[in-house]
């Protein structure tokens, strides 16, 4: 499912306008990056949690020429599925 499937879904879902959830899915997923980029952990209960991990710089290998290659320090989203989706998700 992409951005536009999960729009016309909510909008089927809920009988109102695409324009209308596709406005609802922007501000979602605007309002996650915002506490992302504050520091902020989002959590939804049932659903998961966003966090934001902070990854060292480190030196890594060019596998085709073995030259060693600097990797810059950098900000990474990990996802953690909460209990209820992924037991869903096993059924």
């Amino acid at each position: 499912m992409n951005k536009t499937d999960l729009i016309d879904a909510i909008a089927a879902e809920l009988s109102i306008s695409k324009v209308e959830a596709k406005k609802a899915v922007e501000v979602f997923f605007s309002t996650i990056e915002k506490g992302l980029k504050e520091g902020k952990k989002v959590s939804i209960v049932g659903f998961g949690s966003w966090s934001v991990a902070e990854k060292e710089a480190r030196d890594a290998r060019n596998p085709r020429t073995g030259a060693v290659i600097k990797v810059p320090a950098k900000k990474a989203v990990k996802f953690k599925a909460g209990a209820e989706l992924a037991e869903a998700v096993n059924k």
